[in-house]
Order: structure tokens, then C-alpha cells, then sequence
């Protein structure tokens, strides 16, 4: 039996990856086994003399490939949660190999010839609705792919799906190595003015971490972010920000301006391959929007009703500005540090008084507590399985009548060794063919470490952060279908979003906060009186988040959107099409295409990043149900979301699975609620 741990039977709970035997250089070996393996099976479907059937070729297919997919499966979350250099040089190697595979797959002719008459005779065949979605499913990606095209064609697929594959690991790797190499040293009490008791921990915790002296800001989101948000050198701010928005186009080794040139082209070219005349028109094919219309017409929707309120953000700032004496223009590096300024004045919120009451520990609790009275669900942590770093913590989730549900990976912190963000990911797929097999899922953010006395304190949008991941988390978890194909958050991108984005509105309810948002000194809970004055502010500065996610989703779609890209130059694209929507001066794009890592660092959300608002329209909706219900656990809508939503994975269209939940499509106008934006035809605004 192979030494390699990666290769053999794991015995550890849950059947675990066992983290302390894996060698990571034996990712290449595995990584050739478990290539060839799937190459054996997959040929063996394709050569089949049996005439199709649903058992032998599509349920074959849902079997192959098992042990390419574990392997997959820690390395990539490896790969972003704890990579160095001998990842990074696998992960270059493996891109454009795996890719190739990949298409071998999508492109055999022989293989699609059984999966096309099984298409054609679908409604022979006596399939239940899971067998026929998963059937369809398949039919539609490989045609998707390229399946049943020229040969000339699908070499060049192909082609450009390796390359592609090459251009997303460098350009994750570009970030991620920009991301490593700025860090702001501050070394007196001048330097740190203005920064809060929190900020300076953190602060001090990761000067500590690289073995300095002084105080450190990484451009990690959760260290940059607090200092251009407290900090009140504007000098210190300015560089912080310049250096955080030029991530991947500094020039030299890191620069990424050529790959997302490349990459638009690529994507154009193969969209025009498969028929369609651009990549956005075949990507959102796929989707509940369905074409780039309907998504470039909700981000229009709110885009200027988003900007005038931003416009009055802005002059609300400029004045405080002036009074204070200051002779310059609000800039980008100025704004979350005079926007904390009037949120102080004008609800009497500081952030600085709400953070020693979310404490990452709390926060944990209250959101295993509302998937408790949810849902049933029972968190019990374990500390005998094995673990990728030794800040992960790991939760057995049982169900209300004691049965396993999954495992749950909790992976707090901010490193080097991770990329920025924050994601769910999942170790192994829950499905029901050949036994019932649990999930393993994983939750990864980037949060300051805790220093001293004081614990990790999270910034209310932190806190949401959390929520937000978990319900990702739950959505992996609850997962409840027999096929992997259309198992957990396997959905249409553009619903992915609206479970987690949905789990986010317990965080914002009284009754959650009331019981977990605690002093980390005192253990008191928040005064009534301050939860009232935080809730009242949640809209504040809406215009500013909304036109800094909105420009990045329609930059992103009109790049998408050229038929061809030859010769793009990508600082000139930015600039005329932020001009051409009338962007803010003061306000710069949440992602900038050379860190826009959802749309470049693979396929991810390319011509998709508009989700998050769409999903919004769902989620804003959907919680409306548990208000109409009055019970914000009430147990009816709660089972409701569980079966049609949480656990159904890709059973249903995303339409129909909505309807089934909230017994009618989604009402746009609780979007325009929720952002604040409904009342600005008035003219009263915020």
C-alpha cells in the first residue's frame, strides 16, 4: 500500500482528511493516480456495448472520478486557506493539466453520444424528478462545453480552457504575493492616532506575527480596513489605500493587467465557439437571469438612485471637512474615516463602543443558535480530528433526532499563508448513491486574532461576514439529495447567494442580539438603547456600499460583454466605463479588475458578480415570510426554507424552488427597502 496519505483509506472521523500525515509534495503523486483513475472509468462508460441507461452511464458517471475529487478537495482548500511555495508550484503545474482533463471529459464524443440518446428519450425512460434533473444537467454541460461540435473546434476549446486555467492561478498567485510583500510599519504614538484600543491590538498582534517591532497594517481587509475607517493621519491613510487599490498592477512579476487582457479575449473566443455573441450572453444562459439584459437592468435599477445618494454622503462629509477647517476635497482614502465621523454625530454610533460587544466566539454561538431553532440543528465541537493549521476548530452538526448531518471547519484568522476574503468551500459533497455520505464543509474568513486580554472583536459588518459564510455553510450541510451532481450550493450562480445572504437578517433581529452581542469585559449584554441606535444606522452609507459593489458587477459584465477583446488596453476599459456611468470621484470599485479575483482568478463569478444584488432581491423578500408570520423562527416558513431551499441543492430550478418556499416569485421592491434607496425618488434620502 502506498505511503501516501493522500492515496489511502482515512479512519479518521468523518472520514477527515488526516492533516497530520499528509505530505504536501505528495500532492503530485496523488494528483497522477487520481488523473488516472478517472481516465480508466470514464473510458470505460464512453466504451460500454450496452445500450444507454441511466444506471450505466449517467449514475456511472456520479461514481467515477471519487478519488480526483478528494484530492481536489484538500488541495484547493489548501491552496487558499494555507498555501506556500510547494502548492503554489503544484497548483501552477496542475491548472492547465486538469483543465485538459476536464475537457477529454466534456469532449468525448463517444461518451456524449449516450448521454445526447438518453436526452432524446428522456421521457421513456421512468426517471424520477432527480434522475431527470441530473440528466439534464449533464446534457447541458457537455453541450455547454462544446460536446457534439467539430473537432476543429473542440481542440480549440480545449485549448483555451487550459490556458485560462493557467491565467487564474497567476493571477490568484499575483494577489495573494502583493497582498504578502506591503505592510505599514507604525512605530509612534502620532502613527497611531486615532485608532482605537481594538485596531492597535491587532495591530500590534500582526507586527508580532512577522517579528516586528511597533505596530503592523497588512492589506488584508480586516487590518486595512479598520485603519482607513479610525485612522486619522490622512497621510498614512492615502498610502494604505493607493497601495490596497493597485493589488495586481504595481508592474513588474505581480502585474495583472496583460492576464485579464488575455482572459477577456479567451473568454470572447470561446463564447463565439459555442454559438453566442459574447461571453456574458453564454454565461447567464445558464442562470436565473438568463441574459445580460435582465442583470444589466436590476444593477440599473438602483445604480442611480445609488449614486445621488452617495453624492449626498459626500457633501455631507465635505462639510464636516470644512467645519473642521480642512482645505481639501474628500478623496477614496478619506471616506470611511469621515463617514464613521458622521455616523458618530448623527446616531451617536461609534464603532469603537459596538465592538467589545462582538466577540468572534458570540458570534459563533448565535449563529449555531439560530441553526438550532431553525432548523433543529445540534453543534458539538471536537477537538480529535485532524486540522490543515491550528487555528481550526471543528463542530460535529447532528440533526434534532441525533443523526450525523456533516462536519463543520471553522478558520477564523487572518495569515500570510491565506488568501484575502472570506468563502465556504467544502472538503466532500454530501450525496446518497452507494450510502449515505456526510458532508465535510468549511468556513474561511480573515479576522484580526485576538491580543492580550482581549479576545477577536468583530465589526458588525464583520459579524454579517460570519452570518453570511454560514449560511453558505448551512447550505452544504443540510444538503439532502442522492446525486453529487446536484448536491449543496451546486445551484445556479446567481442563487447560490440568496441562502446566505438570507441568513444574514438574523444577525440584524433584537432577539439575536439581545442574547449574544456581550461585553467581552463584563459579560453584560448591549443596552437595549445602543441596539436600537445600531439598527437605526445599518442604512447609513448605503449609497457608498452600493455604488462601490454595483460599478465592480456592471464593469465586470461590460468587459464580458465585448464580442472580441484583441488589443485590450485595461486601465483605459476601467476608466471610460466608470466615466461613462458617471462614477463617483471619491469612491473607487470594491474589486478593481487586477484583484478582482470572483471574475479573474477563474471562471467563479465572471459576467455573474451582479449575483449578490439579484440574490438580494430573493433574500429581502424572503425573509419578509418569517415577519408576515410574526415569529422570526416561526416553524412552518423554517421547514418550508429547509426542504425547498437549504437541502434540495439543484433539484428544482431556482425559480420553482423559490415559489415552493415563498409560495410566489420574489417582490423587487423589499431590495429597494432594504438598501434604503425606495424613499430617494422623494427626495428626503437618509
Amino acid at each position: 500500500m502506498s505511503d501516501n496519505a493522500l492515496l489511502q483509506t482515512w479512519t479518521t472521523p468523518f472520514e477527515a482528511p488526516p492533516f497530520d500525515r499528509i505530505d504536501r509534495a505528495g500532492f503530485r503523486e496523488a494528483f497522477e493516480q487520481a488523473l488516472a483513475a478517472d481516465d480508466r472509468e470514464v473510458a470505460a462508460i464512453a466504451a460500454d456495448a450496452a445500450e444507454p441507461t441511466f444506471a450505466n452511464t449517467i449514475a456511472a458517471l456520479e461514481r467515477s472520478g471519487r478519488l480526483l475529487s478528494r484530492v481536489c478537495g484538500v488541495f484547493y482548500n489548501l491552496t487558499g486557506a494555507d498555501t506556500d511555495d510547494t502548492l503554489q508550484a503544484i497548483e501552477r503545474e496542475m491548472a492547465p493539466r486538469l483543465s485538459k482533463h476536464a475537457s477529454a471529459i466534456y469532449l468525448n464524443e463517444a461518451l456524449f453520444r449516450r448521454i445526447d440518446a438518453l436526452w432524446a428519450r428522456r421521457d421513456a425512460l421512468g426517471l424520477d424528478d432527480e434522475e431527470a434533473r441530473v440528466l439534464e444537467r449533464y446534457h447541458r454541460v457537455f453541450t455547454r462545453a462544446g460536446a457534439g461540435r467539430p473537432d476543429a473546434v473542440k481542440t480549440r476549446l480545449a485549448a483555451i480552457g487550459e490556458r485560462l486555467a493557467t491565467l487564474g492561478t497567476r493571477f490568484s498567485q499575483n494577489v495573494l504575493a502583493d497582498e504578502q510583500a506591503w505592510t505599514m510599519n507604525l512605530e509612534t504614538e502620532e502613527d497611531l492616532e486615532g485608532l482605537p484600543d481594538f485596531a492597535r491590538a491587532a495591530a500590534r498582534e500582526a507586527a508580532e506575527a512577522r517579528g516586528e517591532a511597533g505596530w503592523t497594517i497588512t492589506l488584508s481587509r480586516s487590518s486595512v480596513e479598520p485603519f482607513l475607517t479610525f485612522s486619522a493621519r490622512r497621510d498614512l491613510r492615502e498610502a494604505a489605500f493607493r497601495a490596497w487599490a493597485a493589488r495586481g498592477s504595481s508592474g513588474g512579476e505581480t502585474d495583472n493587467r496583460a492576464i485579464v487582457a488575455e482572459t477577456v479575449a479567451l473568454r470572447a473566443e470561446r463564447a463565439r465557439l459555442l454559438g453566442f455573441p459574447t461571453f456574458a450572453a453564454f454565461r447567464l444562459d445558464d442562470t436565473m437571469a438568463a441574459t445580460p439584459d435582465a442583470a444589466l437592468g436590476l444593477l440599473r435599477s438602483v445604480w442611480d438612485p445609488a449614486r445621488r445618494l452617495a453624492r449626498r454622503e459626500a457633501e455631507d462629509m465635505q462639510r464636516l471637512i470644512e467645519a473642521e477647517g480642512g482645505t481639501f476635497r474628500l478623496e477614496a482614502w478619506d471616506w470611511r474615516y469621515y463617514a464613521e465621523r458622521v455616523r458618530k454625530a448623527r446616531y451617536d454610533l461609534d464603532a469603537g463602543e459596538v465592538k467589545p460587544y462582538f466577540t468572534l466566539d458570540g458570534m459563533i454561538e448565535a449563529a449555531f443558535d439560530c441553526a438550532t431553532r431553525l432548523f433543529g440543528l445540534r453543534f458539538a465541537e471536537r477537538h480529535d480530528v485532524p486540522v490543515y493549521h491550528p487555528d481550526v476548530r471543528v463542530f460535529e452538526v447532528t440533526d434534532a433526532d441525533g443523526a450525523p448531518v456533516g462536519l463543520f471547519l471553522g478558520d477564523y484568522f487572518a495569515r500570510p499563508s491565506k488568501r484575502s476574503g472570506a468563502w465556504m468551500s467544502a472538503f466532500r459533497t454530501q450525496r446518497r448513491l452507494d450510502g449515505d455520505v456526510r458532508p465535510i464543509i468549511v468556513n474561511v474568513m480573515n479576522f484580526q486574532k485576538g491580543s492580550g486580554d482581549v479576545p477577536s472583536l468583530l465589526s458588525f459588518d464583520d459579524a454579517r461576514t460570519l452570518f453570511h459564510e454560514f449560511g453558505h455553510g448551512l447550505h452544504g450541510l443540510l444538503s439532502d439529495v442522492t446525486y453529487p451532481m446536484i448536491a449543496g450550493t451546486s445551484v445556479a450562480r446567481d442563487f447560490v447567494e440568496f441562502p446566505s445572504q438570507l441568513y444574514e437578517h438574523w444577525l440584524e433581529q433584537k432577539e439575536v442580539l439581545g442574547r449574544f452581542a456581550r461585553h467581552y469585559r463584563t459579560g453584560e449584554p448591549m443596552p437595549d438603547a445602543l441596539i436600537d441606535r445600531l439598527l437605526s444606522a445599518r442604512r447609513f452609507n448605503q449609497g457608498f456600499s452600493t455604488v462601490e459593489y454595483t460599478s465592480s458587477a456592471l464593469v465586470d459584465l461590460e468587459f464580458h460583454l465585448l464580442p472580441s477583446a484583441d488589443n485590450l488596453d485595461v486601465d483605459a476599459f476601467e476608466r471610460d466605463t466608470l466615466k461613462e456611468l458617471g462614477m463617483p470621484p471619491e469612491i473607487v470599485m470594491r474589486h478593481r479588475p487586477t484583484h478582482f479575483g470572483h471574475v479573474f482568478a477563474g471562471d467563479g463569478y465572471s459576467s455573474a458578480y451582479y449575483s449578490y444584488l439579484w440574490s438580494e432581491t430573493l433574500d429581502a423578500d424572503g425573509f419578509e415570510a418569517f415577519v408576515e408570520a410574526g415569529d422570526i423562527f416561526d416553524p412552518a416558513v423554517a421547514d418550508r426554507l429547509r426542504r425547498f431551499v437549504y437541502s434540495a441543492g439543484d433539484r428544482r430550478e431556482p425559480g420553482d424552488a423559490y415559489r415552493a418556499f415563498r409560495g410566489r416569485l420574489p417582490k423587487p421592491e423589499a431590495l429597494m427597502r432594504q438598501r434604503g434607496l425606495v424613499v430617494m425618488e422623494g427626495g428626503d434620502g437618509m
